[in-house]
């Protein structure tokens, strides 16, 4: 972190190491109680200052935030996010989005939601659907 290191970036930017999926400022309000919601917020801010965290507003209009992993010592911030419609998490796809724009225009962003089924989920419901065969036998 370039900005100063406290007890609470630490346990925050921990929780964000241990989790794979993105995470909603609320799940980090509820987890983090001992600190207040502006505390959260402003680590937030921080976080996405030093390059260390994303966010990415979703087409529900709910905003997730997630750990930025290098590939070959840089992070893509223009690149797919996936959000499973069974048990809606949300992931990060590591793989950077390619547009070609128009001669003279800059790209500033690029927010590509892609929704389905999280591989977790589609076991469940191939265990799910192989036990309701194996009852009607």
């Amino acid at each position: 972190m370039t900005k100063r290191n406290t007890k609470s970036k630490q346990a925050v930017l921990d929780y964000f190491k241990t989790h794979r999926s993105g995470l909603r400022p609320e799940q980090l309000i509820n987890e983090f109680k001992q600190y207040d919601k502006v505390t959260i917020y402003r680590i937030l801010q921080s976080f996405l200052e030093d390059g260390l965290i994303h966010k990415s507003g979703s087409e529900d209009g709910v905003t997730h935030y997630f750990i930025c992993k290098t590939q070959q010592g840089k992070h893509f911030h223009n690149h797919y996010h996936f959000k499973c419609s069974q048990c809606e998490k949300v992931i990060c796809i590591d793989k950077e989005i390619e547009i070609e724009l128009p001669k003279g225009y800059t790209l500033d962003n690029v927010n590509l939601w892609i929704t389905g089924i999280c591989d977790d989920c589609n076991k469940k419901l191939s265990l799910s659907n192989s036990n309701e065969k194996d009852n009607k036998s």
